[in-house]
């Protein structure tokens, strides 16, 4: 797979009629590698490394948005009392981070309501704030897991 702009982990793989998949820590099970599954398995062991309790990281849920139309999010942090704290959006690296990439997670957002979120495809990533007053996201250049009540 490709070396992404994280640090480089020891995943445990394995093949099954020709197919690798990879374990997920959280989910505590073998997912098929794509190359989104291996962005993502990237995210959750940056946020384990980072101290962030397994318990806190939820993956590939799904929701409704209008009452019935199925979503799933990627990853997402949850705090005290259940409150979303980030949510994040995988991509493949060959995906181009853009504005509807942005919109996706926006909308996700909407129903969803976390504090941050968080965009990458492994290569790029961004992270936004929700300003809830003037009804818009503020780039975050300098995120840190530190000042988050987790």
């Amino acid at each position: 797979m490709e070396k992404l702009n994280y640090p480089i982990y020891n995943f445990r793989t394995k093949i099954i009629n020709n197919k690798r998949y990879i374990f997920d820590e959280v989910r505590r099970d073998f997912f098929l590698l794509t190359d989104e599954e291996w962005v993502r398995q990237h995210v959750i062991h940056s946020f384990i490394c980072r101290g962030i309790s397994k318990t806190r990281i939820v993956i590939e849920k799904q929701f409704k948005l209008n009452g019935n139309i199925k979503k799933r999010f990627d990853i997402m942090i949850t705090g005290k009392k259940a409150s979303i704290i980030l949510l994040v959006e995988c991509k493949s690296p060959k995906v181009k981070i853009n504005q509807s990439v942005f919109d996706q997670i926006a909308i996700y957002q909407s129903k969803l309501n976390s504090k941050y979120l968080l965009i990458t495809n492994g290569n790029e990533s961004f992270y936004f704030k929700k300003d809830d007053k003037k009804k818009s996201y503020d780039f975050i250049n300098d995120f840190s897991f530190k000042n988050l009540k987790i």
